[in-house]
């Protein structure tokens, strides 16, 4: 498994892009949307089925976000 900082490099942050929201490596998929299918229950496995260009660690990385925004600690996308 890749360290913190390695997975949130996979997370970018652009303002012309869905507003600004972090997406999954400049991919037009937003990690709010992998987290709300991941709290509706999906796996990992359907995630990766239905979004083929997406791998493990992406998903590892938007738990990751997530987990550092709500614990308040400082989270940079890259640009």
């Amino acid at each position: 498994m890749k360290n913190e900082d390695q997975l949130l490099d996979r997370i970018t942050v652009r303002s012309d892009v869905f507003g600004g929201k972090p997406i999954i490596r400049d991919m037009r998929i937003a990690v709010e949307h992998i987290l709300a299918m991941l709290a509706a229950g999906d796996t990992n496995e359907i995630i990766l089925k239905e979004y083929p260009d997406l791998q493990q660690d992406d998903i590892q990385a938007c738990l990751m976000f997530a987990y550092r925004s709500i614990a308040g600690m400082q989270v940079h996308g890259r640009a």
